[in-house]
């Protein structure tokens, strides 16, 4: 995944209007050739379009058929006191997968690294079945019924990976899959009720994938640092994105905590630097983030949607910045 005379370099995934705006700046017609204009070495193929039910449903449908409009828009378990009634929804079924597709362009970029799996947002879809606040209120109410929804669904992801896994044998060697436990300045949840409700579903996931031989990345956005001897003692490999401006998640922090421990990826801020700064300054700053994390670091931006509001001379930058002889 390396270059040999830099650091490895990841662009993330581009919201879709950037991919355009971007494609236009260098005549390209598809991400790949953005990619390749960066000098991009990994790849991030996702798993989660091999579900494919024959009526076309989606995989949860926690409003049962409404759009959601908010996080705390009740889900069809906000009422929800009994463990039947769980039992009685239609989860879906791991037959209607199908990954052939998934795996086919896994081969076509062999020579990069690639990172994937199902995305297995566990946490986000529980919280959907419920509606966000519900969903922490119920963790103090009724934890058994959170607990049996989240089973529920952790269950649907780790049978899915494996099967996933099984079929792609060697052809990849890291899962990377992601939730969001953060915000700008501590977890969205107590460690105690993160140990209880969301740990040991991580634990399910990570042991797969471990089975398998596969390298873990897990990604959080937000400040997830009162969690991270958790996760490193649940066995992840490597943490993304590294939310430069959350609380205690810089670099320096992370470097004299982490850097002997974990392999990172992100950390080149998209809230003001890329924004903001000149190509110079961005430069600097990627320089100053490869000296502090050495050899385990991909550079990569501090969220992997980059919106249309960072100018491409800065993610040019970052690449060549990355690419610098070490």
């Amino acid at each position: 995944m390396r270059n040999d005379d830099g650091a490895a370099f990841w662009t993330g995934n581009p919201h879709a209007d950037t991919y355009a705006a971007y494609l236009d700046r260098i005549g390209g017609s598809e991400k790949e050739d953005l990619f390749r204009h960066l000098g991009d070495e990994c790849r991030w193929i996702p798993a989660d379009e091999g579900y494919r039910h024959p009526e076309g449903k989606p995989l949860f449908d926690p409003y049962r058929g409404a759009r959601r409009e908010s996080l705390n828009q009740p889900g069809c378990f906000a009422e929800c006191e009994s463990v039947a009634e769980i039992e009685r929804y239609p989860w879906p079924d791991p037959a209607y997968l199908d990954f052939a597709d998934v795996i086919a362009e896994i081969e076509a970029h062999s020579s990069h690294g690639v990172f994937t799996g199902m995305w297995s947002p566990f946490f986000h879809h529980v919280a959907d079945f419920f509606g966000m606040d519900t969903y922490f209120v119920k963790m103090y109410t009724n934890p058994a019924v959170v607990e049996a929804v989240t089973e529920k669904v952790v269950n649907f992801f780790v049978e899915a990976n494996t099967r996933f896994f099984t079929a792609l044998g060697d052809r990849a060697d890291t899962f990377f899959f992601g939730n969001d436990f953060g915000t700008q300045r501590d977890l969205i949840l107590s460690p105690e009720a993160f140990g209880r409700f969301v740990l040991p579903s991580l634990r399910r996931l990570i042991d797969m994938a471990k089975r398998f031989g596969k390298k873990v990345i897990i990604h959080s956005c937000g400040s997830i640092y009162r969690v991270i001897p958790l996760l490193l003692d649940a066995g992840i490999d490597g943490l993304h994105p590294l939310q430069a401006r959350a609380r205690f998640m810089d670099a320096e922090y992370l470097a004299k905590n982490y850097r002997d421990h974990l392999a990172f990826i992100g950390g080149v801020d998209t809230q003001e630097l890329l924004i903001r700064m000149t190509p110079a300054q961005i430069k600097e700053e990627v320089r100053r983030l490869r000296g502090l994390f050495g050899r385990n670091y991909i550079v990569s931006p501090s969220h992997e949607a980059i919106l249309p509001n960072v100018p491409f001379e800065n993610v040019v930058a970052m690449s060549e910045a990355a690419h610098e002889p070490n």
